[in-house]
């Protein structure tokens, strides 16, 4: 199992927005950066654990958790031309862009801050601290033991 740290602007789409999908599942779509679409294609998979990040916010924070429940396939709104994901190079039988399906597993009592992220030593090596604009990204197990434990707080 690995761990995973999603990014989404909570106006475009929100931790509670999966949580108020059918079966509180929702496909984690229009990831258009290749070293993102790298970690969904070829190392997101069943089972993994999701942080939940908010961005582009006032308060930018991890506000959750989720499970990948589908392993990556093609991203549909690549083929579809009234998409704002539609990629006309992007051909059926050589997709260019992937998704995978999440199960929203709970929300945070507090959300935890990007700035706090930033100062606790123990998540000085994150991903998030060092690269980021990254939308996709790994987490370290012990990362994501002591974020889960600071949302619980």
């Amino acid at each position: 199992m690995n761990y995973w740290l999603f990014k989404s602007e909570p106006d475009e789409y929100s931790i509670r927005d999966l949580a108020a999908e059918p079966g509180q599942t929702g496909r984690w779509d229009g990831i258009r950066n290749y070293q993102a679409r790298n970690f969904l294609r070829d190392r997101v998979q069943k089972g993994d654990c999701v942080l939940f990040y908010h961005s582009a916010c006032k308060v930018p924070a991890v506000v959750g958790t989720a499970k990948v429940v589908r392993a990556a396939y093609p991203d549909p709104a690549q083929f579809d031309s009234g998409s704002k994901y539609f990629d006309p190079k992007a051909r059926g039988d050589k997709p260019r862009w992937y998704c995978v399906d999440i199960r929203w597993q709970s929300e945070f009592a507090r959300p935890v801050p990007l700035t706090e992220i930033k100062q606790n030593p123990d998540l000085a090596e994150m991903v998030l601290v060092k690269q980021g604009r990254l939308s996709i990204q790994p987490v370290r197990p012990e990362e994501w033991k002591t974020i889960v434990a600071l949302g619980s707080m």
